[in-house]
């Protein structure tokens, strides 16, 4: 019997595997996830492996990962699982695994916005080399489907006044700026996509990703998100480097990894989904509020200190983005964690130990 430490993630596992629709859709298939150890894409493994628990789903996981160290820490005892095996390489080299694959995930992907902007060649070939070896094995292992984990930032800063932004909404993205090294990348990947879906007829899928947080956040996760719960359980004041305008919409991640699943088995090849809770869209300056107050008996303060170097941080330019997910939603997903829960769950869990 599966068990978990973190009772939290545990639970969110349970509740995930407990959806017959998409157990039924998976049932004895072999499911490929690259980026294993990433926050989704180990969320995403453990609860396959919770649906074979639940449902009796007959489901093989195997999980694409560099570091064998990496996956010991992520995993523990589960790499022991009988229906869990690893592949160790790298994305920007060939995919040489031999066995049978039906579905795949692609999550591997640098995700630090410092890194974005010290590392911006390696960023860029991260993800289009990357992504190519990933499409040219679904196609040569015949997949019945795959998903890409793109990103909200392929919007780029929407135009003045856009409510929502839909599938095929876009704004501006400036090609000269090293910090649109992610946001370009990730555009030419989906485009990369697409043209596999049309000339290879690789089923592949979308899914644009908003923020993401929840259960199993490593304490030492240094998006903004992360910060502001670290102030709040250290009782130190919230330290904003901008003026907290900027205004985005945020996924929990069980949330975000039954989307992926949904769009993985029930949509469209070569169409793009929104993930997103829209209920979540607030500034920064609105979460970091919100933040700080939830421990009554020890509350935080909220100030801006922008530094000298702000762009070395490599902050997005000040925009309000706000994802339509209604497109999902028509799959039968839904979002289920509200903004002030998933902090709150992500607190309570590992996180709140230094544990995440």
């Amino acid at each position: 019997m599966l068990k978990l430490k973190d009772p939290i993630l545990e639970e969110d596992m349970k509740e995930l595997a407990g959806n017959e629709e998409l157990g039924g859709l998976l049932k004895g298939s072999t499911v490929f996830v690259t980026g294993a150890t990433g926050l989704l894409g180990s969320q995403l493994i453990v609860g396959l492996l919770y649906m074979n628990e639940v449902q009796d789903a007959g489901i093989r996981v195997v999980g694409m990962a560099r570091s064998k160290q990496k996956v010991q820490k992520v995993f523990g005892s589960l790499i022991n699982h009988e229906a869990l095996s690893f592949y160790f390489g790298d994305i920007e080299e060939p995919v040489l695994y031999e066995g049978d694959v039906d579905f795949l995930v692609h999550g591997a992907s640098p995700t630090s916005s410092k890194y974005f902007v010290t590392n911006p060649v390696e960023t860029i070939l991260a993800a289009i080399e990357g992504t190519k070896h990933v499409l040219e094995f679904a196609k040569a292992r015949g997949a019945k489907g795959m998903v890409y984990l793109s990103s909200l930032e392929v919007y780029g800063t929407p135009e003045e006044g856009r409510e929502w932004m839909k599938e095929g909404d876009y704004g501006y993205l400036d090609p000269l700026s090293v910090r649109s090294s992610y946001s370009e990348g990730k555009r030419m990947v989906e485009c990369l996509c697409v043209s596999f879906a049309k000339e290879y007829g690789v089923p592949v899928k979308i899914a644009r990703l908003s923020q993401t947080f929840g259960a199993g956040v490593d304490y030492a996760d240094g998006r903004v998100f992360a910060e502001f719960a670290r102030c709040a359980v250290e009782g130190r004041d919230i330290v904003l480097h901008t003026q907290g305008n900027t205004v985005r919409s945020y996924c929990y991640a069980k949330d975000a990894v039954a989307a992926i699943l949904y769009v993985l088995l029930k949509g469209n090849s070569g169409e793009a989904y929104n993930v997103t809770n829209m209920d979540t869209a607030v500034s920064i300056r609105e979460m970091a509020e919100l933040v700080s107050g939830l421990f009554p008996d020890q509350p935080v303060g909220v100030r801006v200190e922008i530094p000298e170097d702000a762009a070395a941080f490599g902050y997005n330019p000040e925009m309000v983005i706000r994802l339509d997910s209604t497109k999902l939603m028509g799959l039968g997903w839904k979002a289920s964690v509200g903004l002030e829960e998933m902090f709150r769950r992500m607190i309570a869990s590992g996180f709140l130990n230094g544990k995440g």
